[in-house]
Protein backbone atom coordinates (compact mmCIF):
# COMPACT_ATOMS: atom_id res chain seq x y z
CA UNK A 1 0.00 0.00 0.00
CA UNK A 2 1.31 3.46 -0.90
CA UNK A 3 1.82 5.96 1.90
CA UNK A 4 1.98 9.72 1.96
CA UNK A 5 4.10 11.57 4.46
CA UNK A 6 3.74 14.88 6.22
CA UNK A 7 5.41 16.83 8.99
CA UNK A 8 3.67 18.46 11.91
CA UNK A 9 4.76 20.20 15.06
CA UNK A 10 2.95 19.29 18.23
CA UNK A 11 3.07 20.42 21.83
CA UNK A 12 5.57 18.61 24.03
CA UNK A 13 7.15 19.31 27.43
CA UNK A 14 10.03 21.11 25.71
CA UNK A 15 7.83 23.21 23.43
CA UNK A 16 7.06 22.30 19.84
CA UNK A 17 8.20 18.88 18.62
CA UNK A 18 8.38 17.71 15.03
CA UNK A 19 6.63 14.47 14.14
CA UNK A 20 6.65 12.54 10.89
CA UNK A 21 3.27 11.14 9.87
CA UNK A 22 2.77 8.32 7.38
CA UNK A 23 -0.77 7.70 6.11
CA UNK A 24 -2.30 5.57 3.38
CA UNK A 25 -2.86 7.48 0.16
CA UNK A 26 -6.37 6.06 0.07
CA UNK A 27 -7.63 5.82 3.61
CA UNK A 28 -11.15 4.60 4.24
CA UNK A 29 -12.51 4.51 7.75
CA UNK A 30 -10.56 4.27 11.02
CA UNK A 31 -7.30 2.31 10.74
CA UNK A 32 -4.81 1.19 13.40
CA UNK A 33 -2.34 3.77 14.65
CA UNK A 34 1.35 3.11 15.25
CA UNK A 35 3.70 5.15 17.39
CA UNK A 36 7.17 4.24 16.11
CA UNK A 37 10.28 5.30 18.04
CA UNK A 38 13.67 5.38 16.35
CA UNK A 39 16.86 3.85 17.66
CA UNK A 40 20.29 5.36 18.18
CA UNK A 41 21.20 4.47 21.74
CA UNK A 42 19.12 7.36 23.12
CA UNK A 43 21.84 9.73 21.88
CA UNK A 44 21.53 9.78 18.07
CA UNK A 45 19.03 8.95 15.36
CA UNK A 46 16.07 10.70 13.78
CA UNK A 47 12.43 10.14 12.99
CA UNK A 48 13.09 9.58 9.28
CA UNK A 49 14.90 6.34 10.15
CA UNK A 50 11.41 4.83 10.06
CA UNK A 51 11.80 4.49 6.29
CA UNK A 52 14.52 1.86 6.68
CA UNK A 53 13.13 0.07 9.72
CA UNK A 54 10.18 -2.17 10.45
CA UNK A 55 7.89 0.77 11.15
CA UNK A 56 7.36 1.65 7.49
CA UNK A 57 7.03 -2.04 6.61
CA UNK A 58 4.14 -2.38 9.05
CA UNK A 59 2.46 0.82 7.90
CA UNK A 60 2.65 -0.17 4.22
CA UNK A 61 1.57 -3.74 4.70
CA UNK A 62 -1.40 -3.03 6.96
CA UNK A 63 -2.36 0.45 5.74
CA UNK A 64 -2.00 2.14 9.11
CA UNK A 65 -1.33 5.65 10.28
CA UNK A 66 2.14 5.94 11.78
CA UNK A 67 3.64 8.73 13.88
CA UNK A 68 7.40 8.99 14.40
CA UNK A 69 8.46 11.76 16.81
CA UNK A 70 11.72 13.71 16.66
CA UNK A 71 12.24 13.20 20.38
CA UNK A 72 15.00 14.93 22.32
CA UNK A 73 18.25 12.98 22.49
CA UNK A 74 20.55 12.47 25.43
CA UNK A 75 23.63 14.36 24.25
CA UNK A 76 21.82 17.53 25.27
CA UNK A 77 18.75 16.25 27.08
CA UNK A 78 19.12 13.21 29.35
CA UNK A 79 16.27 11.21 30.86
CA UNK A 80 13.35 11.87 31.13
CA UNK A 81 13.33 14.12 28.04
CA UNK A 82 13.00 11.36 25.42
CA UNK A 83 10.29 9.54 27.35
CA UNK A 84 8.33 12.76 27.89
CA UNK A 85 8.42 13.50 24.16
CA UNK A 86 7.46 9.97 23.15
CA UNK A 87 4.54 9.94 25.56
CA UNK A 88 3.44 13.34 24.24
CA UNK A 89 3.39 11.80 20.76
CA UNK A 90 1.25 8.93 22.06
CA UNK A 91 -1.15 11.45 23.61
CA UNK A 92 -1.32 13.29 20.30
CA UNK A 93 -2.04 10.09 18.38
CA UNK A 94 -4.83 9.23 20.81
CA UNK A 95 -6.39 12.67 21.18
CA UNK A 96 -6.28 13.36 17.41
CA UNK A 97 -7.47 9.90 16.43
CA UNK A 98 -10.63 11.18 14.75
CA UNK A 99 -8.72 13.72 12.68
CA UNK A 100 -6.08 11.16 11.69
CA UNK A 101 -8.60 8.42 11.02
CA UNK A 102 -7.20 6.16 13.74
CA UNK A 103 -9.06 3.50 15.69
CA UNK A 104 -8.38 4.29 19.36
CA UNK A 105 -8.77 0.63 20.24
CA UNK A 106 -5.92 -0.42 17.95
CA UNK A 107 -2.92 1.66 18.96
CA UNK A 108 0.49 -0.01 18.72
CA UNK A 109 3.76 1.23 20.21
CA UNK A 110 7.02 0.00 18.74
CA UNK A 111 10.58 0.84 17.92
CA UNK A 112 14.03 -0.61 17.46
CA UNK A 113 17.00 -0.68 19.85
CA UNK A 114 16.76 2.41 22.07
CA UNK A 115 13.42 3.02 20.41
CA UNK A 116 12.42 -0.43 21.61
CA UNK A 117 13.46 0.54 25.12
CA UNK A 118 11.41 3.70 24.84
CA UNK A 119 8.47 1.69 23.50
CA UNK A 120 8.57 -0.51 26.60
CA UNK A 121 8.85 2.56 28.83
CA UNK A 122 5.93 4.26 27.09
CA UNK A 123 3.82 1.14 27.61
CA UNK A 124 4.72 1.12 31.31
CA UNK A 125 3.78 4.77 31.63
CA UNK A 126 0.54 4.33 29.66
CA UNK A 127 -0.45 1.43 31.90
CA UNK A 128 0.30 3.36 35.07
CA UNK A 129 -1.45 6.54 33.89
CA UNK A 130 -4.48 4.52 32.80
CA UNK A 131 -5.62 6.99 30.15
CA UNK A 132 -4.47 5.54 26.82
CA UNK A 133 -5.03 1.86 25.97
CA UNK A 134 -2.13 0.36 24.02
CA UNK A 135 -3.21 -2.80 22.25
CA UNK A 136 0.18 -4.20 21.22
CA UNK A 137 3.89 -3.49 21.70
CA UNK A 138 6.78 -4.17 19.34
CA UNK A 139 10.07 -3.41 21.12
CA UNK A 140 12.53 -4.89 18.61
CA UNK A 141 15.95 -5.94 20.00
CA UNK A 142 15.26 -3.37 22.74
CA UNK A 143 17.78 -1.46 24.85
CA UNK A 144 16.20 -2.11 28.25
CA UNK A 145 18.88 -2.70 30.89
CA UNK A 146 21.34 -0.05 32.06
CA UNK A 147 23.32 -2.73 33.90
CA UNK A 148 25.63 -5.20 32.23
CA UNK A 149 24.01 -8.50 31.30
CA UNK A 150 25.48 -11.80 30.19
CA UNK A 151 25.26 -10.75 26.55
CA UNK A 152 26.14 -7.05 26.88
CA UNK A 153 29.08 -7.32 29.30
CA UNK A 154 31.71 -8.27 26.73
CA UNK A 155 29.99 -7.64 23.43
CA UNK A 156 31.77 -6.93 20.15
CA UNK A 157 28.63 -7.14 18.07
CA UNK A 158 28.69 -5.38 14.73
CA UNK A 159 26.89 -2.05 15.06
CA UNK A 160 26.74 -1.88 18.85
CA UNK A 161 28.92 -3.24 21.62
CA UNK A 162 29.81 -2.86 25.27
CA UNK A 163 31.78 0.39 25.03
CA UNK A 164 29.07 2.18 23.07
CA UNK A 165 26.42 0.76 25.36
CA UNK A 166 28.12 2.09 28.50
CA UNK A 167 28.66 5.48 26.88
CA UNK A 168 25.03 5.75 25.74
CA UNK A 169 23.55 4.77 29.10
CA UNK A 170 25.86 7.24 30.84
CA UNK A 171 24.62 10.03 28.59
CA UNK A 172 20.97 9.04 28.89
CA UNK A 173 20.87 8.57 32.65
CA UNK A 174 23.12 11.47 33.62
CA UNK A 175 23.51 11.64 37.39
CA UNK A 176 21.45 8.46 37.78
CA UNK A 177 24.06 6.36 35.99
CA UNK A 178 25.64 3.76 38.24
CA UNK A 179 23.24 4.41 41.12
CA UNK A 180 20.47 2.32 42.66
CA UNK A 181 17.93 5.03 41.84
CA UNK A 182 17.33 4.29 38.16
CA UNK A 183 13.54 4.04 37.66
CA UNK A 184 11.84 1.53 35.36
CA UNK A 185 10.71 4.36 33.10
CA UNK A 186 14.40 4.99 32.35
CA UNK A 187 15.52 1.36 32.24
CA UNK A 188 12.48 -0.92 31.86
CA UNK A 189 14.48 -3.95 33.02
CA UNK A 190 14.16 -2.44 36.51
CA UNK A 191 10.39 -3.03 36.49
CA UNK A 192 9.10 -5.64 38.93
CA UNK A 193 5.40 -5.66 37.97
CA UNK A 194 4.67 -6.54 34.36
CA UNK A 195 0.98 -7.26 34.81
CA UNK A 196 -1.42 -5.26 32.68
CA UNK A 197 1.07 -4.47 29.92
CA UNK A 198 0.07 -4.94 26.27
CA UNK A 199 0.77 -8.15 24.37
CA UNK A 200 4.25 -8.15 22.89
CA UNK A 201 6.30 -9.47 20.00
CA UNK A 202 9.99 -8.99 19.33
CA UNK A 203 13.04 -10.50 17.68
CA UNK A 204 16.78 -10.39 18.29
CA UNK A 205 19.99 -12.09 17.19
CA UNK A 206 21.76 -14.50 19.53
CA UNK A 207 25.18 -12.82 19.51
CA UNK A 208 24.16 -9.21 19.95
CA UNK A 209 24.34 -7.26 23.24
CA UNK A 210 20.61 -7.00 23.93
CA UNK A 211 19.83 -10.72 23.75
CA UNK A 212 19.75 -11.31 27.52
CA UNK A 213 17.54 -8.34 28.35
CA UNK A 214 15.17 -9.13 25.48
CA UNK A 215 14.74 -12.72 26.64
CA UNK A 216 14.23 -11.55 30.23
CA UNK A 217 11.61 -8.99 29.18
CA UNK A 218 9.58 -11.58 27.28
CA UNK A 219 9.81 -14.04 30.16
CA UNK A 220 8.76 -11.41 32.69
CA UNK A 221 5.71 -10.59 30.58
CA UNK A 222 4.79 -14.26 30.31
CA UNK A 223 5.21 -14.76 34.04
CA UNK A 224 2.79 -11.87 34.58
CA UNK A 225 0.20 -13.47 32.33
CA UNK A 226 0.85 -11.21 29.33
CA UNK A 227 0.86 -12.72 25.85
CA UNK A 228 4.44 -12.40 24.63
CA UNK A 229 6.46 -14.03 21.87
CA UNK A 230 9.92 -13.67 20.39
CA UNK A 231 12.09 -15.08 17.65
CA UNK A 232 15.86 -15.45 17.97
CA UNK A 233 18.09 -15.52 14.89
CA UNK A 234 21.70 -16.61 14.67
CA UNK A 235 24.06 -13.71 14.10
CA UNK A 236 25.87 -10.78 15.70
CA UNK A 237 24.59 -7.75 13.82
CA UNK A 238 22.67 -5.24 15.89
CA UNK A 239 19.84 -3.89 13.75
CA UNK A 240 20.11 -6.85 11.39
CA UNK A 241 16.60 -6.43 10.04
CA UNK A 242 17.53 -3.19 8.27
CA UNK A 243 19.75 -5.27 5.97
CA UNK A 244 16.68 -6.30 4.03
CA UNK A 245 18.49 -8.47 1.48
CA UNK A 246 19.76 -10.96 4.08
CA UNK A 247 18.09 -14.25 4.96
CA UNK A 248 17.61 -13.29 8.62
CA UNK A 249 16.08 -9.93 7.76
CA UNK A 250 13.64 -11.44 5.27
CA UNK A 251 12.55 -14.09 7.77
CA UNK A 252 12.27 -11.53 10.59
CA UNK A 253 10.03 -9.25 8.53
CA UNK A 254 7.83 -12.19 7.53
CA UNK A 255 7.35 -13.33 11.12
CA UNK A 256 6.86 -9.75 12.33
CA UNK A 257 3.99 -9.22 9.91
CA UNK A 258 2.42 -12.50 10.95
CA UNK A 259 2.69 -11.62 14.65
CA UNK A 260 1.23 -8.15 14.12
CA UNK A 261 -1.64 -9.29 11.90
CA UNK A 262 -4.00 -9.90 14.83
CA UNK A 263 -3.67 -6.28 15.97
CA UNK A 264 -3.19 -4.39 12.70
CA UNK A 265 -5.13 -6.19 10.00
CA UNK A 266 -8.06 -4.16 8.68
Amino acid sequence: MKLRSSIRRIDSPAGRMKILILRPEKQEGPVPGILWLHGGGYVTGMASMVYITAGSTLAKHFGTVLIAPEYRRALRNPYPAALEDCYAALEYLYSHADELGVDRNRIVVGGESAGGGLAAAVCLLARDEGEIPVSFQLPLYPMLDCDDTESSRHSHSHGWGTRRNHWAWRKYLGDLYGTDEVPPYASPAKETNYAGLPPCYTFVEDEEPFLTETVAYIQNLKDAGVEAHMDIYHGNIHGFDTMRWTKNAKEARRKLLKAAEKYLKL
